[in-house]
């Protein structure tokens, strides 16, 4: 179960980097609304995973979800570049993660 607290807070996190990005400097209500919501939450799930989880591991592997999820989403909805480069850095971070759940 702590797995998935931990997931769920790096998807929230993903959720308020996308929203404080729409939020254009706190300056639209909603997405900065969607922004601070998401981040209790995220900050919620993270400290309840941290329970169980060594801090370096939940910590690495929610920022790594948020990064990785956020580069998706830059990419997917915000029509950002890809380039290898950018991949190669989300493969790294990636196997990072995958290193650190083994």
């Amino acid at each position: 179960m702590v797995w998935i607290y931990l997931f769920a807070a790096g998807i929230l996190e993903v959720v308020w980097a996308y929203a404080m990005k729409l939020s254009e400097g706190f300056t639209r209500p909603w997405p900065t609304t969607i922004t601070i919501a998401a981040m209790i939450a995220s900050f919620s799930l993270l400290s309840i995973a941290m329970r169980s989880l060594p801090l370096g591991t939940a910590y690495a592997i929610w920022t790594g979800i948020g990064a990785v999820g956020a580069f998706l989403v830059g990419i997917a909805v915000l029509g950002e570049e890809l380039t290898l480069m950018r991949v190669l850095g989300v493969a790294l971070i990636t196997s990072g993660l995958v290193v650190l759940k083994l």
